[in-house]
């Protein structure tokens, strides 16, 4: 699978969303990954499923990282309502994993597991992801280093999940750690303030995926 670069709106400029997804879709993006935080599973708040329905109708694939406590509650069916393609939870959020996962793909959305970076990678033996997300930060905040000990994690979650699960990285990525985590097995980046907290958008994801294309 060919690197792909996921850019997280939690960086844009809310007051031009759409302008600012449209930079970077020009400048080739296909997806766009939308953080949901509770002020609980993390301390910050963020947005909800109106933010999915003010951008489904652009086509690009939204990627729902719920940073959330029991998400199968109410949030996987909401997102999956507003539009949502994947919808990701965290492995630390819910007592029932399995189950999660199989509500998210009942309600039509590809299933994504995440795990923090203290989290052992055991998770992803015992249940069959359609993605598998390695936080390479302390989820919660953007703008944050990269965790140097997650590329060795890559290379072990890329070993435990096999060749055809989509490995998705997120956390500090931007043009020097993105061939590095591409190298370990990731194909899917996420990147916020690394494309969003730069003058030129677009330039930036072009940057970073020609960093990530190096690496593979």
């Amino acid at each position: 699978m060919k690197p792909e670069i996921a850019p997280s709106i939690l960086s844009a400029d809310f007051g031009h969303l759409r302008e600012q997804v449209g930079l970077v879709e020009a400048a080739g993006a296909t997806i766009i990954h939308v953080d949901v935080m509770d002020g609980h599973f993390v301390p910050p708040l963020s947005m909800g499923p109106q933010v999915c329905e003010a951008l489904r109708d652009l086509g690009l694939h939204l990627e729902v990282h719920l940073m959330v406590e029991r998400p199968e509650t109410t949030q996987v069916e909401a997102f999956a309502q507003a539009g949502a393609n994947t919808i990701i939870v965290h492995a630390e959020a819910t007592p029932a994993v399995d189950y999660t996962l199989n509500l998210i793909r009942e309600h039509g959305c590809s299933a994504g597991l995440a795990v923090n970076p203290a989290t052992p990678l055991s998770i992803f033996e015992e249940v069959s992801p359609d993605l598998a997300l390695c936080m390479t930060v302390n989820p919660g905040w953007g703008g944050q280093r990269f965790i140097a000990d997650s590329i060795e994690k890559i290379t072990r979650l890329r070993a435990i999940v096999g060749p055809d699960v989509v490995i998705e990285v997120d956390g500090g990525v931007d043009t020097k750690t993105a061939g590095l985590c591409v190298a370990a097995g990731a194909n899917r980046l996420v990147a916020g303030s690394a494309i969003f907290g730069q003058k030129d958008p677009a330039g930036a994801f072009h940057d970073i995926l020609n960093a990530a294309s190096r690496g593979n």
